[in-house]
């Protein structure tokens, strides 16, 4: 599971304006990245130009995820990951970075900024943050955990069930050693008896 790319735009009249953008293409060789980053860039503005606004969507392109949320305020952030990652925690993630974004840059500046002009840094951080879903979504982190957790009580019952196994086997022999105890001690009683003294 891996996220590539995570890019806030704003949706005008006619197309889309990159805002800012986070790259994690370390998976791509040296001289791909600039390539690889321009097809990005490309796929996400073209992605927030075609989708309307208050829309969520996620569209396939080759082996990756495009995830778009844009808002009714026409800002827009695209995620795109492999198919691996969960459509969910995208989800969140958007919701996370446009609200964030919304707080700390002007609206004034969202038709005519670039990724140059705007003040905005946290796009890094929640890239790198969210690399695990499991860390960084509390949803998931429970779910992972109790999957981990029904695994867990499953080998205990099997373990349960083949020490059950063996406590009857026990239980066996110990009823069986219960009658020869039983029959020891009334032989030795006998044997005692004959020797006391009267």
């Amino acid at each position: 599971m891996k996220l590539y790319s995570l890019s806030v735009l704003h949706k005008g009249a006619t197309k889309s304006n990159l805002l800012k953008a986070a790259y994690d293409l370390s998976s791509f060789s040296f001289f791909q990245r600039s390539s690889v980053q321009e097809f990005m860039t490309f796929t996400s503005a073209l992605i927030v130009e075609r989708s309307s606004l208050g829309s969520r969507a996620s569209v396939k392109e080759q082996e990756y995820l495009c995830h778009v949320y844009v808002r009714n305020d026409s800002l827009g952030a695209v995620v795109i990951a492999d198919c691996e990652y969960p459509s969910r925690v995208c989800f969140t993630l958007l919701d996370k970075v446009l609200d964030d974004f919304s707080r700390q840059v002007d609206r004034i500046d969202w038709p005519s900024g670039s990724p140059a002009s705007i003040p905005f840094t946290a796009l890094d951080g929640y890239l790198a943050k969210y690399q695990n879903p499991r860390e960084a979504d509390a949803m998931t982190k429970v779910q992972a955990e109790l999957d981990e957790t029904k695994i867990i009580l499953h080998n205990t019952m099997e373990s349960l069930l083949e020490r059950g196994e063996k406590l009857d086997d026990l239980v066996q022999k110990s009823e069986h050693l219960g009658n020869q105890s039983k029959a020891f001690y009334k032989t030795a009683r006998k044997q005692n008896s004959c020797c006391e003294v009267m």
